[in-house]
């Protein structure tokens, strides 16, 4: 792959990532709500639990202190 082949194959990804934004601004509320049923569905059937974030709330309090420091 040379440079020109790199410059081309993100330029198309480009493209369907901007396509698949329209597709989801186009979606109906209902749409949104079904999508996010399924993967709720799909999660609880694969056994997925969601995991202790006391660690991610401790990391959000340390920005939010240095934040307000700044």
């Amino acid at each position: 792959m040379n440079a020109e082949d790199v410059r081309l194959y993100r330029e198309r990804w480009k493209a369907v990532e901007e396509i698949e934004r329209q597709e989801l601004r186009a979606m109906t509320f209902e749409q949104h709500w079904a999508k996010l049923n399924a993967i709720v569905r799909f999660a609880i059937e694969q056994g997925l639990e969601r995991g202790d974030d006391s660690e991610e709330m401790e990391i959000y309090l340390r920005w939010a202190k240095l934040k307000g420091a700044g």
